[in-house]
């Protein structure tokens, strides 16, 4: 059928939704009346097998959410403090209710579709086995010496204790060099993800973060295809086995080929990398080589672009003319404020940054490493995966939701002036897949496509293709998808050379979270080597809400603001429910490599810190931010010359 000549009749109206297309209700008092009159306006009828638009769809319908990074009491740092277990963890985001470390009631106001229970590799569960008094923990001099002192009655000491434990983490060799003891811990928990998968509900996927660099975060989330009987043929990779990644990509591409099972890694969020995240050279410093970047490239398709410690995405120092550039921004130093962030690191350090510098590696070597997509995670280390602002359980759980919360300390540095207290947290991410069933190998296999996004914790539906045949009627269709993948490609693939004349078009679509705000506007983000070689960038505004018009440098003015600070709340009467649209890219030169993304901008809504501050009355410093602007990143699409 050719969708474009299609007519609904009048009297018939039509509600779209993106994932889904139509659905369609009558107002006049006869349907058979209302299609008599269709056949006699117009020279196309419908085939019997043509009637339901939905007939015979083989692409995803639906994003599916979920987080690829929460910790729990098996991680070592985590489990100094909070007492949930990777269990609870399952639990909660399927939707239960659980009991907090400090007994109170939590639950999510929407199950999540999809869990990686991400605990640390370093002495993988470790703590509950300490803490449980366990025999092969306590066969070793540090493990009784622990144990003694965490069950000895004294606070303090068992807080100084549980410091002491943390701080090992960054050394050279494990404290506890116990393999029985953390291959009994990694099987538990391959079993445990196994009984919570159900297939077509909810995905428990098996995963683990590998860290190293400590306050450099230079960490990557280990997510498996597969089962436990494969992934119980390896054990978690970790920083004591070498601090390199590289070396972690070697010991993936040998499971693979040992096991015939399948990894990926996510490369943690590197705003607090310190300008290590993209490097432009390898991991000791010597020049990158075409193997290594194969292997990034191979086994790093995504990129966690937001969560807890900041966002991302970009930076207003290298994107001036970006005025949503400055979002949750941490810059003032790495990790645990030991080294000092100068302006020079910023470039090796976030996502747009890196998907340029992906660009020049290119030219010089033939593979891009960072040819990444976007996702988003927590990073929480409360067993909970809470990125909703009214829903905020924090970081850690040393302090969970109480009056001063926002003032406490969360990370510790030299300088006090660099340590990071409550308020800086960012209630975020999430990410959304677009998998063809909610299963471990559907959600796998998409992001390996990269067919993902992700928000700073709305839900927001979001679309995007690129082709060059994308015309306007297709967005009036309100069947983003079927255009789509019909004619172009989604996010997270790489557009076909273009033909002489050609410039690409893209088809975008967003949906608001309907517990969130309304859209403000979809933006095109663009990057591209110009012809002398250097990277460039341009951030277009391509739909919004309301009668705005672009001003002569393509900007838009406010959406305005209707957050009631106060009583935590705000009014959805600016922005649109649903933006939807075709753009050209006017400044398209087919000689020359580009990707682009759509960032989707809400209209203001309160921030943790507001909701917070009504709940408890409490009165925060002005410093405090009350007010936030939710947003989503799509994975890339490609174009090259060749």
């Amino acid at each position: 059928m050719n969708s474009s000549l299609h007519k609904f009749p009048a009297g018939v109206k039509a509600l779209a939704y993106l994932t889904t297309g139509f659905v369609v209700f009558c107002t006049a008092p006869s349907i058979a009346q209302e299609f008599q009159t269709e056949q006699e306006n117009t020279e196309v009828v419908l085939a019997p097998d043509e009637f339901s638009p939905y007939a015979g769809r083989n692409f995803p319908q639906r994003p599916l959410w979920g987080d690829s990074h929460l910790h729990t009491a098996v991680s070592v740092d985590a489990g100094t403090m909070t007492r949930l277990t990777q269990e609870q963890a399952f639990r909660f985001a399927r939707g239960e209710e659980v009991t907090t470390t400090h007994g109170l009631r939590a639950k999510l106001s929407r199950p999540l579709d999809w869990l990686v229970v991400s605990d640390h590799a370093e002495m993988y569960g470790l703590m509950p086995q300490l803490l449980a008094g366990d025999a092969e923990v306590l066969s070793t001099d540090q493990g009784r010496a622990w144990y003694a002192a965490l069950t000895a009655g004294d606070a303090q000491l068992a807080f100084d204790t549980a410091m002491e434990i943390v701080a090992s983490l960054s050394g050279d060799e494990p404290p506890i060099d116990n393999p029985k003891a953390i291959k009994h811990a990694w099987e538990e928990y391959t079993a445990l993800a196994d009984s919570f998968n159900e297939p077509g509900v909810f995905s428990a996927i098996i995963g683990y973060e590998y860290t190293t660099e400590g306050a450099n975060n230079l960490h990557r989330n280990v997510l498996f295809r597969d089962d436990r009987f494969r992934a119980n043929q390896t054990r978690p990779f970790s920083q004591y086995d070498s601090k390199n990644p590289e070396d972690l990509w070697a010991f993936l591409a040998e499971y693979e080929e040992r096991s015939g099972g399948e990894v990926l890694a996510i490369a943690h969020n590197g705003n607090l990398s310190n300008g290590r995240m993209f490097s432009l050279n390898a991991y000791d410093g010597s020049a990158l080589t075409e193997e290594t970047a194969t292997l990034r490239a191979r086994f790093e398709p995504l990129y966690e672009a937001t969560q807890i410690k900041g966002d991302g995405e970009a930076h207003p120092f290298l994107s001036p003319d970006d005025e949503f550039a400055d979002f949750d921004t941490w810059d003032a130093a790495n990790l645990n404020g030991t080294e000092l962030k100068v302006p020079e690191m910023l470039a090796g350090e976030y996502a747009r940054e890196g998907l340029k510098r992906g660009m020049l590696i290119e030219q010089e070597l033939g593979v891009n490493p960072f040819k990444f997509g976007m996702v988003g995670g927590t990073d929480a280390h409360t067993g909970m995966a809470t990125a909703q602002e009214d829903n905020f359980f924090g970081k850690h759980s040393g302090v969970e939701p109480e009056p001063n919360r926002w003032e406490h300390l969360v990370i510790e540095a030299p300088d006090p002036d660099l340590s990071i207290y409550g308020w800086k947290q960012a209630a975020g991410g999430l990410g959304a897949v677009w998998a063809e069933d909610n299963t471990r190998a559907a959600i796998f296999d998409a992001m390996k496509r990269k067919e993902t996004y992700a928000t700073t914790g709305s839900r927001m539906t979001v679309r995007f293709f690129g082709g060059y045949d994308f015309t306007q009627d297709d967005a009036a269709l309100r069947l983003p998808a079927d255009a789509g993948y019909k004619k172009g490609v989604p996010m997270g693939a790489d557009l076909p050379a273009a033909t002489e004349g050609d410039a690409p078009t893209f088809l975008f679509a967003a949906l608001k979270d309907p517990l969130s705000g309304n859209l403000d506007r979809i933006q095109i983000v663009k990057g591209w080597l110009d012809a002398d070689g250097q990277t460039q960038e341009k951030v277009y505004n391509v739909a919004w809400s309301g009668d705005r018009e672009l001003d002569g440098e393509g900007k838009l003015a406010d959406v305005g603001n209707t957050v009631d600070i106060d009583n935590a709340t705000w009014t959805n009467t600016i922005g649109e429910p649903e933006l939807i649209g075709v753009w050209e890219d006017p400044d398209f030169d087919a000689a020359v490599p580009a990707f682009y993304y759509a960032r989707v901008i809400e209209i203001p809504t309160p921030r943790w810190t507001a909701y917070e501050a009504k709940r408890f009355r409490v009165a925060m410093p002005d410093y405090v931010p009350m007010i936030t602007t939710e947003r989503a990143y799509t994975s890339p699409i490609w174009y090259s010359p060749s």
